[in-house]
């Protein structure tokens, strides 16, 4: 059958929206292109009406409509979904997979042999400033320079080797709420000293933006840039030698740790 759809989401919830969206205002696709399907009929009228892209009434449909699957379930619903797809797949489609912790060969062994993509987005993809972990199996360099495409029109990509992405996921995937939290706790601090809240968000986000390009864009280490930060007894680092007492540093790398982890578990599907 040919494909009236150049990508298909399954799943409609806030990454596929994400993706969509950026599709759509870098004008990669039209509306008319993009199909999405969904066991909540509700969400699936809602994308539909944020979009105008088409909508499946199942599965079944949308893998014989579209050329590129993107599958945004939770993992521990793929099984289920991967029954519904896998006869209508053939073997010039692209499986693009964005679920936490299901490995390829998980996916293949569900779908059967095909070019598979794992990828892992996260949430500032919404603002097209996310960070993407890409790896592949199979692909020709079409579906490579396609699938580069569609997760740049979200922000940045990096290629990286199976093996390292659920750790990628835990730093890049996890990360954003653990900014956020660092915002909101410094940001508290302002306020204990007398800022209102709306400035202290303001200037910490900011500083937070602005601390992230400077490693970028002057490749220095994060120590360096630290150390040109803390002038001797001055204030800076007094507050550094507080968050050392009180083991922040240990405190966030055992917070990656356990994402890592709790990646590496959600991957075992039965």
């Amino acid at each position: 059958m040919d494909k009236c759809c150049k990508i298909g989401f399954v799943g409609s919830g806030n990454m596929a929206s994400a993706i969509a969206n950026g599709l759509l205002e870098k004008q990669l696709y039209s509306p008319k292109e993009i199909i999405a399907s969904n066991r909540s009929k509700d969400r699936l009228k809602a994308f539909k009406e944020r979009f105008g892209v088409l909508i499946a009434e199942n599965n079944q449909e949308l893998v014989q409509k579209a050329q590129t699957i993107i599958i945004a379930v939770k993992p521990q619903q793929f099984l289920a979904v991967a029954k519904e797809l896998k006869p209508f797949l053939d073997k010039n489609q692209l499986v693009i997979s964005i679920m936490a912790g299901v490995s390829i060969a998980t996916i293949s062994q569900a779908l059967g042999e095909h070019s598979i993509v794992r990828a892992m987005p996260n949430t500032p993809a919404q603002i097209g400033f996310g960070m993407t972990a890409i790896c592949y199996y199979g692909l020709n360099e079409e579906q490579i320079s396609l699938t580069k495409g569609i997760f740049n029109a979200i922000g940045e990509h990096i290629i990286i080797d199976e093996s390292q992405i659920d750790a990628a996921s835990a730093l890049s995937g996890c990360g954003p709420a653990y900014m956020y939290q660092i915002i909101e706790a410094i940001a508290d601090g302002g306020v204990m000293v007398g800022l209102p809240r709306a400035l202290a968000y303001q200037l910490v986000a900011q500083t937070m933006v602005g601390a992230g390009e400077m490693v970028l864009k002057t490749k220095e280490h994060p120590a360096i840039l630290k150390d040109n930060v803390t002038s001797p007894a001055g204030s800076t680092i007094r507050a550094i030698n507080i968050m050392e007492q009180n083991g922040v540093r240990g405190a966030l790398m055992a917070a990656v740790e356990a994402a890592y982890l709790k990646n590496k578990q959600l991957g075992e599907i039965k």
